[in-house]
């Protein structure tokens, strides 16, 4: 059995208290792997070992039996790159082999779910990382690494003020007293800034180079797919990054011809419908109306590693579970 990943609520004070770690919040995919056979399994469920042929080497070195949860990074000029991840997430198998030897990636490995074949995530977390330690205490192949840990809040602070620099986005505060809760968002996220997803649903400009993005949400009760806001202008790399992933929409589009809406300094502009199956990552502001982000947001990156169907609903942040 592999449970559903655990996942975390976002707050906008870092949490203190007994029983709290803190771990850094990795700017990188979220994985889990298996080994003996070994597995990486992408956070939409997708084997993706072709991606990642030196990861596959290094966690063959490992015991048969685990069930790892954790992170997939690239570290490039001394900082996390998320862009060679997704240089990564496209590649051919023959590209991924030639970019893990010059731009290798990392298995950052955050809890252990299974040992030896057996299920240990009902245990509490101070005793699953208690072993997590043990198995990374033993010599291990360099593209594996163990999470840090802290339970010092003030140690916590100081890598929530001075990583940024290296592209940790925050941290994640976890009970080390609580099981691994499948599904659940019982850990906290507090982020050095809050970003969420939306779905690209059309663009403005043309689809060959977008100037910004309409965005769309599935409606909470209705499950249409609406107009929830666009972005602001965006660069010309990122267009370009944009471009070969979007293509225009044939029939069915959930959303009439028409103008994107007017946001802030932004006037309304026509608007070219493209297939709604891009995620991406943007940073609104607090302010919304009509059931819209009232001001234009920010574009920060494309999200290739979630579906559509992992983005949170209506206006909110995150995505709601149990």
């Amino acid at each position: 059995m592999v449970p559903e990943r655990m996942l975390a609520k976002t707050v906008t004070a870092m949490p203190v208290g007994d029983h709290l770690v803190y771990e850094p919040k990795w700017d990188g995919f979220r994985t889990r792997v298996t080994t003996g056979p070994t597995r990486i399994v992408s956070k939409s469920g997708y084997i993706t070992n072709q991606r990642w042929p030196e990861l596959v080497a290094a966690l063959d070195t490992l015991p048969d039996g685990l069930l790892l949860d954790g992170e997939i990074v690239c570290w490039r000029d001394g900082r996390l790159s998320f862009d060679a991840l997704l240089r990564r997430n496209t590649a051919s198998p023959r590209r991924a082999r030639g970019l893990a030897r010059t731009q290798p990636a990392h298995f950052v490995a955050f809890d252990l779910l299974r040992e030896d074949g057996e299920e240990i995530w009902h245990q509490p977390l101070r005793d699953r990382r208690q072993r997590l330690e043990a198995l990374f205490a033993a010599d291990h192949d360099p593209h594996l690494d163990l999470a840090w840990q802290t339970a010092d809040p003030d140690e916590a602070r100081d890598w929530y003020e001075h990583l940024t620099d290296v592209g940790i986005e925050g941290l994640i505060i976890k009970d080390s007293r609580e099981p691994y809760r499948p599904g659940k968002r019982a850990w906290y996220k507090y982020k050095n800034l809050q970003t969420t997803e939306a779905i690209v649903g059309a663009v403005v400009g043309s689809v060959e180079a977008p100037t910004a993005l309409v965005l769309g949400r599935h409606d909470p009760e209705t499950g249409e797919l609406r107009i929830v806001g666009r972005t602001s202008p965006l660069s010309p790399p990122q267009q370009r990054d944009l471009a070969p992933l979007l293509e225009e929409a044939s029939s069915g589009h959930p959303w009439p011809g028409g103008n994107a809406p007017a946001l802030g300094p932004s006037r309304a502009a026509p608007y070219t419908r493209v297939t709604p199956d891009v995620v991406v990552e943007v940073a609104p502001d607090t302010g919304v109306a009509a059931g819209r982000w009232r001001h234009s947001v920010r574009y920060v990156r494309v999200r290739p590693d979630l579906s559509v169907d992992e983005v949170p609903q209506g206006l909110d942040i995150e995505r709601r579970s149990g």
